[in-house]
């Protein structure tokens, strides 16, 4: 009970040091809303995480964020759970598209989180959306996403005979999403350049078969995975040393399984076997 009291307090500790006092005043009743909303709670190390803004513009005042001098400005702050410290931008693209919005408006925009900051450790993190309007700060509500390792089921290492020093690292981990485990291919560059890959799901997992990652000479990399008890996943990708693409995606059945299906539907298809009919002494 405790250990449960201290996580609360530590939790309740950091939303009120992100709160701390900015240049720009808080807006706190508005007729300008914000909304931050995120696909999923928990994200594996190095996948696109989607930001999707909701803005509402209920105030007689037009809202004009079309450019880098526009009166008005959009963006996203994150931030780490062990600290209180704003990630500092790795890019300076603009957080969202440019958009204007009259009074009565909205408009749904989306990001990645990715393009903007450095998500490197596995830990909790706490992000919301920011609207600066004449001075005023219009802030989402905290969400607060955990970015995990997953847990390691399989890899391989892709040499290049032409790019020498560089090494690929491929590693299989599985996690849970929406009540099902799923299954994610992480990519990871060594020796030449140090660089990370954008993880991908590869989809749902049954962990009755060991999920595998192949290397062909020719630079495609296939993984396969059970998803279904009768039923595979094979997923191709183009791996050049400055390239990694999904090239497709192909559902295959299991050999055995779908064997004995079919037998079972052409047992139906045919009407059944009738029994052989004998008289009650010949079983005797």
């Amino acid at each position: 009970m405790a250990r449960q009291t201290s996580h609360v307090a530590a939790a309740v500790a950091i939303c009120l040091a992100l709160l701390s006092p900015r240049l720009f005043a808080v807006a706190s009743v508005s007729e300008l809303t914000v909304k931050l909303e995120l696909q999923k709670g928990d994200y594996i190390l190095g996948e696109r995480i989607k930001a999707i803004v909701d803005v509402a513009n209920a105030s007689p005042d037009p809202i004009d964020a079309r450019g880098p001098d526009a009166p008005d400005h959009l963006y996203l702050e994150l931030y780490r759970a062990s600290d209180r410290f704003q990630f500092e931008k790795v890019s300076d693209t603009p957080y969202f598209e440019p958009f204007a919005l009259l009074s009565g408006e909205g408009q749904l925009l989306e990001t990645h989180f990715a393009d903007h900051f450095q998500i490197r450790e596995a830990t909790r993190y706490f992000a919301r959306a920011v609207l600066i309007h004449s001075r005023m700060r219009y802030e989402s509500a905290l969400k607060s996403f955990n970015v995990v390792p997953g847990l390691r089921c399989g890899g391989a290492v892709q040499m290049f005979s032409n790019k020498d020093g560089l090494r690929r690292e491929f590693e299989l981990v599985h996690w849970g999403r929406d009540h099902v485990e799923h299954i994610f291919l992480k990519v990871k560059d060594s020796g030449l350049v140090t660089r990370s890959w954008p993880t991908t799901d590869l989809g749902p997992y049954l962990s009755a078969t060991r999920p595998k990652v192949s290397v062909l000479p020719s630079g495609v990399v296939v993984t396969l995975h059970r998803n279904t008890k009768d039923a595979f996943i094979r997923t191709e990708f183009w791996s050049l040393p400055d390239a990694f693409e999904f090239n497709m995606h192909e559902l295959m059945l299991d050999p055995d399984v779908a064997g004995a299906e079919r037998v079972k539907e052409l047992y139906k298809e045919s009407g059944g076997v009738e029994p052989v009919k004998k008289a009650w002494w010949k079983f005797w």
